[in-house]
């Protein structure tokens, strides 16, 4: 079961839309889960961080693509409410 704990709308010209963290079996948060516009719509993007050589790494990633799609439908209903 994944549950959006918080959502933060950004008011801003990039392609961000939200930040929220997100909670998944009651047991892991994840902060800084993204809602993202990308050139097919919505989805979520996983939290990221800027390595020493400027390049950006996830720093979670999620394997299993039915997780996958569970956390963008619940991340995006509750975006759109």
């Amino acid at each position: 079961m994944i549950e959006v704990a918080r959502l933060y709308r950004v008011d801003n010209i990039s392609s961000v839309k939200a930040f929220a963290d997100v909670i998944f079996n009651g047991q892991l948060l994840v902060k800084g889960v993204r809602v993202v516009e990308g050139k097919n719509g919505l989805f979520a993007g996983m939290p990221k961080s800027q390595g020493k050589d400027g390049k950006w790494y996830d720093t979670v990633k999620i394997v299993d693509d039915e997780l996958k799609q569970e956390l963008q439908d619940t991340l995006l209903e509750a975006y759109n409410v």
